[in-house]
């Protein structure tokens, strides 16, 4: 089983990130652009949102990671992310798959596993969400929420990690990555974070970041433990959820190892 990193690993590879300042392509859903877009900027990576199908390769050609999340798909959006995967694929760049909602529907379930079948460095998603993808049938969550809690579903991710290829992570009140072999616990986060849209999508953006500066197991380590800290810093300046983004944001953005080493916490 691999080692499990350290704070110090984990707050190295922030600077090696914030150093190279990565620009991460986002074919990312209606809802979370501007969340996701503010949350890479404020971590210390670029980012570009566009789905047009005439110029994704174009933009996967030009950047060092790439985030597809089907939040608000459609076939138009289904045709410029396979374009956008194949570009990057074979230019041996590392991307990320959200499958957001998999299988509340027939159709977002089917189109989530032809994604996961071309092999993404890292499958980044909810218990429910792993369960459908990993073959589970009527694993389906409340819409794109889970009814599932992530301790259920870390067989699951396993499996789906050894079936793809891929690196899972599993996010929810403690989130696990799971590469086939092990399996890393990061104990981060707050409760209000599920109660603020479109903050789980901008984590899978978060983990692309980390990709472009890191192997993926280390790289979605790092990111879970680096945005779950930073929930957690931004759950104490709030009243409620509504403005939770902005203080993650923030949190981000002033992230230091002092802080990261307080606000979480990896097990094997």
């Amino acid at each position: 089983m691999p080692d499990l990193p350290t704070i110090d690993a984990i707050y190295a590879a922030l600077q090696d990130l914030r150093a190279r300042r990565p620009l991460v392509h986002n074919i990312t859903n209606y809802v979370a652009m501007t969340v996701s877009a503010n949350v890479l900027l404020a971590l210390g990576a670029s980012a570009t949102v566009v789905h047009a199908p005439e110029e994704v390769e174009d933009f996967a050609a030009i950047s060092d990671a790439l985030a597809v999340n089907i939040g608000t798909l459609s076939p138009p959006w289904v045709s410029a992310m396979q374009a956008a995967v194949g570009k990057a694929k074979e230019l041996g760049k590392p991307w990320v798959l959200d499958p957001v909602g998999c299988g509340a529907t027939p159709y977002r379930t089917l189109v989530s596993a032809k994604l996961a079948a071309l092999s993404p460095s890292v499958i980044r998603g909810n218990a429910s969400e792993i369960m459908s993808l990993s073959g589970q049938v009527g694993a389906g969550g409340k819409g794109v929420d889970s009814s599932a809690r992530a301790e259920e579903a870390t067989d699951a991710a396993a499996a789906l990690a050894e079936r793809c290829g891929s690196v899972v992570a599993l996010t929810g009140a403690t989130d696990y990555v799971s590469d086939g072999a092990g399996l890393v616990a990061i104990h981060a986060g707050d409760a209000l974070m599920p109660l603020s849209t479109a903050l789980g999508c901008a984590l899978s953006a978060v983990t692309a970041a980390f990709t472009a500066v890191r192997p993926p197991r280390e790289a979605a380590i790092a990111a879970l433990a680096v945005f779950g800290a930073a929930g957690s810093v931004a759950a104490q300046r709030v009243r409620g959820p509504g403005h939770l983004p902005a203080e993650i944001c923030d949190a981000l953005y002033g992230m230091d190892r002092a802080t990261l080493a307080a606000a979480a916490r990896l097990t094997a």
